[in-house]
C-alpha cells in the first residue's frame, strides 16, 4: 500500500508533488456537513480547515496537521450518490480530461479552477466508475499515506478488468500486474514500479444497485475496533472484518451512506 509520490515530511516542509497518475486526494460530497465532520473527526481523529471557498461549503480534513481528505456539501439541486471519490494527479488537467474522453470515458465536471489550490475535473471511466483529476498549485494533495486515519489504498470494483485497466493505463500511465487465475479477475496498477491501486472484475456478481465504483481504504490500528466505533457513531457495517490482500479489512458506511473500507496497519 505504497504510492509513487507525496511522502510525509515530518520536518514540516511541503510535501513533494505527486507523480502524475498517483491517487493524490479523496473527496466526499454530503448533504449535511457538520454531522459528517463529527463522525469522521471521532472515527479518525481528523481536524478540519475551511476551504477552498470556490468549492462552496468545503473543508480539508487534517491528521496531525497534514491534509488527508476533503468534505463538501452537495448543491441542493444535485441528486448524486454520496461517495468517496479518489483524485488522480495530473500536470495538465485539460489534457488528461481530453484523454478520458478519447478513451471512452466521460467528464461531467470541469476542468475548473479551485482558486489558488489547483485545477480539477470529475469524470467516469467506460464502466461508469467516478473519479477525479487534480492539477496542483498551492495544494499538492494528500500529504500522508498509510498512517492511521489516512487513505492507504484504492480499489475499483467493476464488471471486468481488462478493458477498464487499459483505460487507466492509457489515461494515467499506469502499468498493470495481472493475477493469473481462472476464477479471479484482478489487476494491480503500478507507477514507477510501485502499486497504487487495484481493479477487480466481478462480472454478473457486481451488485446492480452499486455498479462500478471506487473504494477508498483508510488505515486504522485495529479493524475490529474501528468497526465498533463506526457503529457507535451512527454508521453501518457492510462487510465484516476479514483477512484480505491488503491485511485485515472491513467495509463500512458513514451516516449518509458513503461506503469506505478500514484496513489494519501498524500504529
Amino acid at each position: 500500500m505504497t504510492d509513487a509520490g507525496g511522502s510525509t515530511r515530518p520536518n514540516g516542509e511541503a510535501p513533494e508533488r505527486h507523480t502524475p497518475g498517483t491517487p493524490c486526494w479523496v473527496s466526499l460530497m454530503v448533504h449535511r456537513l457538520d454531522p459528517i465532520q463529527e463522525f469522521y473527526g471521532a472515527l479518525f481523529g481528523w481536524e478540519f480547515r475551511p476551504g477552498p471557498g470556490q468549492l462552496g461549503p468545503y473543508v480539508s480534513a487534517l491528521r496531525e496537521g497534514y491534509p488527508v481528505a476533503g468534505i463538501g456539501v452537495l448543491p441542493p439541486d444535485r441528486h448524486l450518490p454520496i461517495a468517496w471519490t479518489p483524485y488522480f494527479a495530473s500536470d495538465d488537467v485539460n489534457a488528461t480530461a481530453a484523454a478520458v474522453r478519447s478513451c471512452g470515458g466521460t467528464v461531467g465536471v470541469g476542468p475548473l479552477d479551485a482558486g489558488g489550490a489547483g485545477r480539477l475535473a470529475i469524470g467516469s471511466d467506460p464502466g461508469g466508475a467516478v473519479f477525479g483529476i487534480w492539477q496542483p498549485a498551492a495544494h499538492t494533495g494528500r500529504a500522508v499515506t498509510g498512517a492511521p486515519g489516512t487513505p492507504a489504498w484504492y480499489e475499483l470494483t467493476t464488471y471486468e478488468s481488462t478493458h477498464v485497466a487499459k483505460f487507466y493505463e492509457t489515461v494515467f500511465g499506469h502499468d498493470e500486474e495481472r493475477t493469473v487465475s481462472a476464477d479471479h479477475d484482478h489487476v494491480t496498477l503500478h507507477l514507477a514500479g510501485r502499486p497504487v491501486a487495484a481493479v477487480h472484475g466481478l462480472g454478473h456478481a457486481l451488485p446492480r444497485d452499486r455498479g462500478p465504483h471506487w473504494t477508498t481504504f483508510f488505515a486504522v490500528v485495529a479493524a475490529d475496533e474501528a468497526v465498533s466505533r463506526v457503529e457507535r457513531l451512527g454508521g453501518r457495517l457492510l462487510e465484516p472484518p476479514h483477512d484480505g490482500d491488503q491485511g485485515r479489512v472491513a467495509v463500512v458506511a458513514d451516516p449518509e451512506g458513503a461506503r469506505f473500507a478500514v484496513v489494519e496497519v501498524a500504529g
